[in-house]
């Protein structure tokens, strides 16, 4: 492992990310990165690479500039968790890892139950016997909330109404146990949804705005969809990582609603990315039932009252804009010239860590295989 250093460099901030490959970890990472912490990151060994949303800011172990490093290993094991810790002894652990498609976890619900529930139990369980003095942040979800009525706050009753959200529920009160009953320093980020160009293809929102650049590419002609009335509080991935890091710097360990407080339909989002493309999108968009789950939520939205009062945070990116940053980034992804919105609105209202060239452009390129230009 990487041991700590006299003078200077031992004063930088060493945080360690689970799910640094995911859209969360990749932009926390390069947050983290530019905040002047080392970062580590616990990637899964397997037969081919899953690492395309960090190959722009990883760097040669070798080097001895060097802050981002890399361990082989999963959740699954409290010892292997437990060296990993004492050896590193990180000041901050951003637990992000998770089985987290709603839809997939109704066909592996035991899976998703080990990987998102017990895994943060096993995390915590390390922290605690290794004795290291660090901070803690669990990765909760709003999904918890399940049938709870909107707006939901911090001292919403939880209603899951999936096995994903039922995982998070568990680890959302190990997180509290550890920190009421052990006195560690662990906090909840209860994050409404959050999107990016980095988002799994899966995911509606993706799916939807690679589905418009691909129309528009005349690549496919249509795209398939489950409920379309579900209203989600939506908001931009970048803007929520910087909210994480801000709930591990308070000087009490809480929980936070982190959203924007506004909610759109999957209908609407389809409205806007088709438009905003120039598309009708009754002309392509059919409903599935293939894609609808045995439960659904209606309606979550966020009270973020607390995390404007305390973490002096709040969402800049709007609706419209999110949608525009990623249909953009997914027309560039498919050879198509962006309409230039999504690059205008990162410049203007995102910090210099999170720019177009850097955090979109080079992640289209990784994915496509062509990390080199």
């Amino acid at each position: 492992m990487v041991p700590r250093l006299k003078g200077e460099i031992a004063s930088m901030k060493r945080a360690l990310i689970t799910g640094i490959t995911g859209q969360d970890g990749s932009y926390l990472a390069e947050l983290l990165l530019s905040k002047g912490y080392e970062v580590h990151g616990i990637i899964r060994r397997a037969s081919t690479f899953n690492t395309q949303r960090i190959d722009h800011i990883y760097q040669d172990p070798h080097d001895p500039q060097a802050r981002l490093f890399l361990h082989y290993g999963d959740l699954a094991s409290t010892e292997w968790i437990l060296n990993l810790i004492y050896s590193l002894a990180p000041d901050e652990v951003y637990h992000l890892a998770a089985q987290s498609h709603v839809k997939v976890s109704f066909e592996i619900p035991e899976y998703t139950g080990d990987v998102t529930g017990l895994g943060t139990m096993r995390l915590l369980e390390a922290i605690r016997r290794s004795g290291v003095k660090t901070r803690f942040y669990q990765a909760s979800s709003s999904e918890m909330f399940g049938a709870a009525p909107a707006p939901q706050r911090e001292s919403t009753p939880f209603q899951p109404r999936s096995p994903y959200a039922a995982a998070k529920v568990y680890a959302y009160w190990m997180t509290r146990i550890y920190r009421e009953g052990y006195g560690l320093f662990a906090c909840n980020g209860i994050l409404f949804n959050h999107e990016s160009p980095r988002r799994g293809e899966t995911f509606v929102t993706r799916k939807i705005t690679r589905g418009v650049a691909r129309i528009a590419a005349g690549e496919q002609e249509k795209l398939f969809l489950g409920n379309l009335e579900a209203e989600r509080d939506w908001g931009y991935a970048p803007e929520y990582v910087e909210a994480i890091w801000l709930i591990l710097q308070q000087d009490q360990p809480e929980d936070f609603v982190i959203g924007t407080g506004e909610a759109h339909s999957v209908r609407e989002f389809v409205s806007e990315a088709f438009q905003y493309a120039g598309l009708d999108w009754r002309k392509h968009v059919e409903m599935t039932p293939r894609y609808l789950r045995p439960l659904d939520v209606d309606r979550l939205v966020a009270d973020l009252s607390k995390a404007r009062t305390k973490l002096r945070w709040e969402p800049r990116i709007t609706f419209p804009e999110l949608v525009a940053i990623m249909v953009d980034a997914d027309m560039e992804s498919v050879g198509l010239e962006p309409l230039g919105e999504g690059k205008r609105i990162l410049r203007t209202k995102v910090g210099h860590w999170h720019q177009w060239q850097d955090s979109v452009t080079k992640v289209v390129q990784a994915v496509a295989g062509r990390a080199s230009e």
